[in-house]
């Protein structure tokens, strides 16, 4: 397996607590691409291509999009954190005078779900890329999400619901306790139980069709980028809450330790599973 790391970005915010803007960058710069395995492995086996109508939930800064936009797919991207989709819209929907994109098709960003009566045509696949599993009530607003999503797609549309993979399988959960431990809740994560994604599916009802799980690791250039990458993931925003940036910067770190090799880059291996369903 090729190990591509992120490069290094100098850090934008001197203070220990950076603004919703440098925390989207962060997670456009350096965290968003440790999923592309996941996107690429769900693509291929569901074919993506020109025929293919999508909407994506939790679109983030439009990694996925561009991915399936590259293929030929015709695709909407739903976000509700404006910095997130603002860079989304800079890197799908380049400036009229700028050079010219791959992207055939010109994708739509929105910060809520388009209701079924104002989609000129069905949805072929709904994505689901954010995986549950770490943050509490990740599921339920997972199920909210679908029942706004599914009656804009089609008869017999795919729906794909991905998370962890099993805790000895990822690396990154022991950093992750510690946004559970600071936020006065220890026994989080939970990590991803076996039946997860079936349980979503069932309470919005779909039809499972299928899963598979995909080797996603997690590389940086350095303990800082390790450190600015997770913290873009909001899953440490309640640890924050409950203490401050400062804090949870030098316990993530320290967690990071055992990660950290020789040369100074930060390889932690994870696995994250994906669920196919029907509408």
């Amino acid at each position: 397996m090729t190990r591509t790391l992120v490069r290094h970005h100098p850090r934008t915010e001197p203070s220990a607590t950076a603004d919703s803007g440098s925390r989207a960058r962060d997670w456009a710069e350096i965290q968003e691409r440790m999923l592309a395995p996941l996107y690429e492995a769900v693509y291929a086996r569901l074919d993506v291509g020109p025929s293919t109508r999508m909407l994506s939930l939790g679109c983030g800064s439009g990694l996925a999009l561009l991915i399936a936009a590259g293929r030929g797919a015709q695709v909407t991207g739903v976000d509700t954190d404006h910095e997130r989709l603002a860079l989304a819209r800079t890197r799908l929907l380049p400036a009229p005078d700028a050079p010219r994109s791959p992207v055939s098709c010109a994708p739509l960003l929105r910060e809520s779900v388009p209701a079924p009566d104002t989609v000129p045509e069905p949805y072929g696949l709904i994505t689901a890329f954010t995986p549950i599993g770490c943050a509490e009530g990740d599921d339920d607003a997972l199920v909210r999400a679908l029942d706004a999503a599914v009656p804009s797609a089609g008869r017999r549309s795919s729906v794909v619901l991905t998370g962890w993979g099993p805790p000895e399988r990822c690396a990154t959960e022991a950093v992750l306790r510690v946004a559970g431990r600071l936020a006065g809740r220890p026994g989080t994560p939970r990590g991803a139980r076996r039946d997860d994604l079936e349980n979503v599916a069932s309470r919005a009802g779909l039809k499972p069709d299928g899963s598979g799980r995909v080797a996603c690791p997690f590389g940086y250039a350095d303990l800082d980028s390790a450190v600015r990458g997770l913290l873009s993931t909001r899953l440490f925003d309640a640890a924050v809450h409950a203490t401050d940036r400062t804090q949870v910067e030098k316990e993530v770190a320290e967690a990071l330790h055992p990660h950290l090799r020789d040369d100074g880059t930060v390889w932690m291996p994870n696995v994250f599973r994906y669920l196919v369903c029907t509408t």
